[in-house]
């Protein structure tokens, strides 16, 4: 990755994004890196669009104090598109970089999780096979954002992830990739 790494996460209202860029955010703090995050809610509340910029990097790559200036990612430099809902990949692909990452909702199959509502996490779990930050900041991230009662649900919603991503997501693409 560059020396700044720009991530859009996109979907709709009640999918999770908010919540799945403060965990991405955290791990990336924890991993040691200066991170910068916005959102912008459409009519979030009923169904509409929600997108969430995640800009971090290593402080001690930059001249000045803090590598990442601006939470916002601009257009067509977003390095990975992580998106949750189908109808949201073409709204949101002018974002994504030409040589970027896009993360599809067809990364998870139907049906492979418990309960669907932790999908936000398996396609962290993906986006994770990705980035280089570790395993054990996600974990903690994971828990430091989410309800104790959900802990064990999401953890397997991640390896589920993390499983489907090896092979599907560590390569250049424009194209959704099925696990």
């Amino acid at each position: 990755m560059p020396m700044i790494t720009n991530i859009v996460i996109a979907g709709l209202g009640g999918q999770g994004i908010v919540k799945a860029s403060d965990i991405l955010a955290e791990a990336a703090l924890r991993a040691g890196f200066d991170v910068k995050k916005s959102e912008l809610h459409g009519m979030s509340q009923r169904g509409g669009s929600v997108t969430s910029d995640v800009r971090y990097g290593h402080p001690e790559h930059s001249p000045v104090l803090s590598p990442v200036l601006s939470p916002m990612v601009p257009p067509g430099e977003a390095h990975v598109l992580l998106v949750l809902e189908p109808t949201q990949v073409e709204v949101t692909r002018a974002l994504l970089h030409p040589d970027g990452l896009l993360i599809g909702p067809e990364v998870i199959e139907p049906g492979a999780l418990k309960n669907r509502k932790s999908v936000n996490v398996a396609m962290l779990g993906a986006l994770s096979t990705a980035l280089e930050i570790s395993e054990q900041a996600w974990t903690q991230a994971i828990q430091a954002n989410l309800a104790e009662k959900l802990h064990a649900l999401n953890a397997q919603a991640f390896a589920l992830g993390r499983a489907c991503g090896p092979g599907r997501v560590g390569r250049l693409t424009t194209q959704a990739l099925p696990c």
